[in-house]
């Protein structure tokens, strides 16, 4: 969890290559673990925010057989990339598409893979479908506008448009924070976002090419069926709901529910796993399949059969937290000063969030760090128009487990609590840190009329301020009660402390 590493910006201090080789984790994280599990490893593409022409040797990112990485500022543009290959100095693509760049040292890659006896990891990271990073020479300032596209694909999805569903371009009933504040989008603005939402579209046809040429690679190699292949992204999206300008930095589903595809050995086909899951998951996933593993690790391998699905120990929750600013993209967006200090981007957008998703209830509760709450009952109203904790004296029929919303909210806060500062166990299993008795797996186990009381009087999580980054002294009450603690005479601190 980002609480854990202490990484929790794109940029110094809170986040960004140097804070990733300050923090330790260039000597400590997943593509070294899966060397020591024998493996050979790859990458292209981008690896981390803030890795720049200046910083890419100091010192060199840890732990590939091969490599060659985007670098900033030059990331996000999709006609001037600058990478570096194995350590080397940087090469300047200018005037070719990063994402067909990319593609073919991908290839590349593989070719040199597939030619050794040691198994092998390949990640693959294009920028595509990333807003393009935009500058105006006659303003001196800059922006994420519309992705670009290869010429090739210009004429593809002339008619498309961002969804309509029923948050779009509507003020959420109950909203908070500046989403409150959002006017109307005018029809300027929303032809603007159907355009966003074509290049969009476009963008992800070249990523769509190179998947096919890694495959078929594979496929003439003879392996492609002894070849696991994970396809995601590391962050939603949302095109004017809620009337949201573009943009990827808020807890609502758009942003935080991404696709995670899957192919390989034992995989069933066309079956759609009903599981919840998160990135936090992929480390344990990919040690798993290479039959090693690692203690500590704040995620769980993720079940790729049906069977396994099933299993009564799946998990509901995952833990959502963020902090720093939002910053809404396209022309009508975000757009910095010559200083490069932020414009119209929203400062006070740090919160922690939780989403529970059983067969009976799926919800999604956050706390803002202006310390506004918000709860949405996402199987009656999936595209969280509104937000029940506003007003929960006008939501009396919403129940889980036939109780209240009173009730609920208080588990849901007790659950936070937990999983805010929580490591390794304590954020794979948070009931049982709250019951080690282990009676209570679930928030329809913990909304037992016994636990009233106990949940009535759990700290509850708040903020003291709005920051940046992970400042504990900002990040309120750090310690939970435990059910039974006083007769057995435990105490617990829950506190990841720095």
């Amino acid at each position: 969890m980002p609480h854990n590493t202490n990484v929790t910006d794109v940029g110094l201090p809170y986040g960004g290559y140097p804070k990733v080789v300050s923090a330790g984790w260039n000597d400590n994280y997943l593509p070294l673990w899966m060397q020591d599990a024998g493996y050979n490893t790859y990458y292209v593409g981008k690896l981390w925010n803030s890795h720049t022409e200046e910083n890419y040797n100091k010192p060199y990112a840890r732990g590939f057989n091969g490599s060659d990485f985007l670098l900033d500022p030059w990331t996000y543009r999709y006609y001037y990339a600058r990478m570096t290959r194995n350590g080397a100095a940087p090469v300047h693509y200018d005037g070719k598409y990063s994402t067909d760049v990319i593609s073919d040292k991908a290839v590349e890659f593989l070719d040199e893979a597939l030619k050794q006896e040691e198994p092998w990891m390949l990640t693959v990271a294009p920028n595509a479908p990333h807003s393009n990073g935009s500058h105006s020479p006659e303003r001196d300032a800059t922006w994420f506008g519309e992705p670009e596209y290869a010429p090739r694909h210009a004429d593809l999805f002339k008619d498309a448009k961002a969804p309509r569903d029923a948050s779009f371009n509507k003020l959420i009933n109950g909203a908070v924070g500046w989403v409150e504040r959002l006017p109307e989008l005018n029809q300027t603005v929303i032809d603007y976002i159907d355009l966003f939402q074509r290049c969009r579209l476009r963008a992800l046809q070249a990523v769509d090419e190179m998947l096919g040429n890694l495959v078929d690679k594979l496929e003439k190699a003879g392996e492609l069926d002894n070849t696991y292949i994970f396809y995601s992204t590391d962050n939603g999206y949302h095109l004017g709901q809620h009337r949201m300008q573009p943009g990827k930095n808020c807890g609502y589903d758009t942003d935080i529910n991404v696709p995670l595809i899957v192919r390989g050995p034992g995989i069933p086909k066309n079956e759609t796993l009903d599981v919840v899951t998160s990135h936090t998951d992929l480390a344990p996933t990919f040690l798993s399949i290479a039959k090693s593993s690692r203690e500590g690790l704040d995620g769980k391998a993720i079940p790729t059969t049906v069977e396994a699905s099933k299993a009564d120990n799946k998990t509901e929750h995952v833990a959502i937290e963020y902090w720093g600013l939002a910053v809404p993209e396209g022309i009508y967006g975000h757009a910095s000063d010559k200083e490069n200090r932020p414009g119209d981007s929203y400062k006070n957008n740090t919160y922690k969030g939780i989403r529970l998703v059983a067969e009976n209830y799926s919800v999604y509760y956050a706390v803002w760090c202006t310390n506004e709450k918000e709860l949405y009952n996402l199987k009656d109203d999936p595209h969280q128009t509104v937000n029940l904790a506003a007003h929960p004296a006008r939501h009396a029929d919403f129940k889980v487990a036939g109780r209240g919303l009173s009730q609920i909210i208080h588990r849901l806060d007790a659950l936070m609590l937990v999983l805010k500062s929580c490591d390794g166990d304590a954020c794979r299993y948070p009931w049982r840190q709250l019951h080690p008795a282990g009676r209570v797996g679930s928030l329809a186990d913990a909304l037992a009329t016994g636990f009233d009381s106990f949940y009535e009087k759990q700290p509850k999580v708040s903020f003291s301020s709005c920051e940046k980054g992970y400042i504990l002294s900002a990040e309120g009450p750090q310690k939970f009660n435990i059910y039974g603690a006083q007769k057995r005479g435990w105490s617990w601190d829950s506190g990841t402390w720095w």
